[in-house]
């Protein structure tokens, strides 16, 4: 046992304090990680989670006043309570979305509970360190230096260790509920050896009783945490799924109702077996004419591109940025893209398209590239759909290619269908061609062309597309014409905003 006037008692007690500090920017990471995940992760969610919490800190300040009194227990408390409602937090916010449908209000909550709990940690310690003691300004001055160190420091390893470590070897919500274990032994540590004798004994028990039943509900929901992210994931999909992973960029989900087997990237529905013949078709052939060879696509990590490219007999420079995706299209989903990433003619690079476009790419021209990338619905993909990523995009082109890009339903989001032409012509797109088609899934989707010419080459196989129906698609209802729109750039965005807004609100 520790006097609370030496120095080992000092230095253990600012190691805990750097170890909770850890904990507490764990599960305001994690609150960002799902934000992203769950609701698109836009300027408002990321703004409220980060001002919410600085402010939250603030708050906890004044509300560990009446407090101060009892230093020692009101911190144990503090710590308690933190433990487990940050541990909790993802696996909470998780199972509401999945039933719910919003989770919001539960991350606005979560992010000012925890924060106003670590902005009460260094008065309580401040008083903790100085009670019985006579100090000078100088010398709480020095304290307070101290203990801001040990604060930020902690905060600094929990910054790295949610990205490199918890988060992948854990996931979400296992890598929050070990924050959250680790947050309450700190605890455990500093009631048991350090506060053992400044602290009453029945007070001490029943902190220390408070801790280990606190340890012991992280730990069954750490190891019941699959199951009970299973169930609430079923509820969240209407078919039985088959695989589900957290990669390090997204939440893949694959599910299967007899043949129909679908592919999910945070939630958002990527294609159907049943159908997604008719979107494949239609995003690849007006791209390729008789002269293509060689093809630049830019996302589609699901292969089914790649398969109509190899069918053509074209070579393909595949970008997919999330290696994880590439992997179940080569497993789970083989069957739907008959092992295209697998062949020769496909060359994978899981690279970040933005940066690998930047730097020059491999330093080649194509004949044709293929943009088959998620709806912008946050600001990460809002960059891909940036005037600056494609005037990056049509760099690669040769003089006489064609580029192509999905741009969301025509129908139900006019606007960020427009907004796509608007910045490829932006990008110096001489010439862009819009058409949509009908995929059942989905709905009326939209595609842009820059090239010259609404046509395909001559392809036997298809169970969709024709000259016909491609001549056909160009065509678009008094309801649904062109709009006057500026393009979405890395400084103005409006793509992301035009994606939420949705048909209703469109054009307001």
């Amino acid at each position: 046992m520790f006097d609370l006037t030496s120095r080992w008692w000092r230095f253990f007690l600012l190691i805990s304090v750097g170890i909770c500090a850890a904990s507490g920017l764990i599960y305001e990471l994690a609150l960002l990680s799902l934000s992203t995940s769950l609701n698109g992760g836009g300027v408002v969610e990321t703004s409220l989670i980060v001002a919410g919490y600085v402010a939250a800190l603030g708050a906890g300040a004044l509300f560990a006043k009446p407090l101060l009194r009892w230093p020692g227990l009101s911190f144990l408390i503090v710590e308690t309570t933190l433990g487990i409602i940050g541990g909790v937090s993802a696996l909470v916010l998780y199972v509401v979305f999945a039933t719910l449908g919003q989770s919001t209000v539960v991350l606005v909550a979560a992010t000012f509970l925890i924060g106003a709990l670590v902005g009460m940690e260094v008065p309580l310690l401040m008083t903790l360190i100085q009670q019985g003691k006579l100090a000078d300004a100088r010398s709480v001055g020095s304290l307070l230096a101290t203990l801001n160190f040990a604060d930020y420091a902690g905060a600094l390893i929990g910054g790295l260790l949610w990205p490199f470590v918890l988060l992948p070897q854990l996931g979400m919500m296992r890598g929050t509920l070990a924050a959250g274990m680790v947050n309450l032994a700190a605890a455990l540590f500093i009631a048991v050896v350090l506060l053992r004798g400044s602290l009453p004994g029945r007070q001490l028990w029943s902190a220390v009783t408070a801790l280990v039943l606190a340890l012991a509900l992280l730990t069954t929901l750490l190891v019941r945490s699959e199951g009970i992210v299973t169930t609430a994931r079923a509820a969240l999909y209407r078919d039985p799924v088959i695989y589900a992973h957290q990669s390090d960029y997204q939440d893949i989900v694959v599910t299967k109702q007899g043949k129909d087997r679908r592919l999910y990237l945070n939630g958002g529905l990527q294609y159907s077996s049943r159908d997604e013949y008719r979107y494949t078709e239609s995003l690849v052939y007006p791209a390729l004419t008789e002269r293509t060879k060689d093809v630049l696509v830019i996302g589609g990590g699901d292969g089914l591109a790649a398969r109509e490219l190899i069918r053509f007999g074209a070579q393909v420079t595949q970008v997919e940025l999330d290696p994880e995706v590439v992997k179940v299209a080569n497993t789970v989903l083989v069957e739907d893209n008959e092992g295209a990433l697998l062949s020769p003619q496909v060359q994978v690079l899981n690279e970040d398209a933005f940066t690998w476009l930047r730097a020059g790419g491999e330093g080649k021209q194509y004949d044709a590239v293929i943009i088959d990338l998620p709806d912008p619905d946050n600001p990460t993909l809002a960059r891909l759909y940036s005037q600056e990523f494609y005037t990056l995009a049509l760099a690669t082109l040769r003089p006489s290619g064609r580029m192509v890009v999905q741009a969301s339903s025509a129908f139900t989001t006019p606007d960020v269908f427009w907004r796509v032409r608007a910045t490829l012509e932006a990008a110096g797109c001489l010439s862009t061609l819009p058409y949509h088609t009908h995929v059942p899934t989905f709905g009326d989707w939209g595609f842009v062309l820059c090239g010259d010419a609404l046509t395909m080459p001559s392809v036997s196989g298809l169970r969709y597309l024709s000259p016909e129906v491609l001549a056909a698609a160009g065509v678009f209802g008094l309801d649904n014409g062109p709009r006057d729109l500026p393009p979405s750039t890395l400084d103005h965005p409006y793509i992301v905003d035009d994606l939420r807004r949705g048909y209703r609100l469109a054009g307001e």
